[in-house]
């Protein structure tokens, strides 16, 4: 999946994934991740979600890591909030007190960019790569995080027939299979969508299932 997929999908505002409200996954399991109450927040993948300003308006510092600069201006023109651009290379930095958007690709990040990060907040990043690339990623998220990060992981699971991501398909076995080796996985919710909901409806999915998962680094 190249890039081009992406802003092509951006610039068409096919963007189906996009939620448009605070995720009730995130309302009901966050307090779980916390500790301090002012870890600093990873969200890869973010696209505009606005989560992050939940994130942000709870104490939180966030990162989020985005390739489109159409979502991030986006991002913070519907919030009606000003930020500070910064070019620089490998990201075009999005700056608005500790909430920031970095615009470039999320395998160029490197283990100094996140050493202040110690949570991580992926609800759309895993089920949005085909299967090659979700290997890749969770290899190199699990290379660049901190050792105390943890990773608040909500996925959506369905017949692969009725529907061509992304969103793609990921089955628990799979979220085992890329993050057993080095993250201890709490499966703490599994919940299938009801025909009547919107997103199901309007992708026509009869056994949709959403997980959340809680993953703690091993050792």
């Amino acid at each position: 999946m190249e890039h081009e997929f992406w802003h092509t999908r951006w610039k068409k505002q096919e963007i189906g994934f996009h939620e448009g409200t605070v995720n009730r996954y995130l309302h009901e399991h966050w307090p779980e991740m916390v500790q301090t109450g002012n870890e600093a927040v990873l969200v890869p993948l973010c696209g505009k979600a606005k989560d992050m300003w939940w994130l942000y308006d709870r104490g939180h510092p966030v990162l989020g890591i985005e390739l489109s600069p159409i979502a991030c201006k986006d991002f913070f023109e519907e919030a009606e909030a000003k930020a500070r651009v910064q070019p620089s290379q490998p990201f075009i930095r999005y700056i608005h007190d500790e909430l920031q958007l970095w615009c470039g690709d999320f395998f160029q990040l490197v283990p100094d960019d996140l050493n202040h990060i110690r949570l991580v907040y992926d609800r759309a990043a895993l089920i949005a790569l085909p299967p090659d690339m979700r290997r890749e990623y969770v290899g190199h998220l699990t290379a660049v995080l901190p050792d105390q990060a943890r990773i608040l992981l909500i996925t959506l699971d369905y017949d692969s027939g009725e529907m061509k991501g992304p969103p793609f398909n990921v089955s628990d076995e799979e979220v085992h299979q890329l993050y057993g080796d080095d993250f201890d996985i709490e499966h703490v919710l599994t919940n299938p969508l009801e025909k009547d909901h919107p997103f199901a409806k309007r992708k026509g999915l009869t056994n949709g299932v959403e997980s959340v998962f809680k993953l703690t680094r091993k050792g």
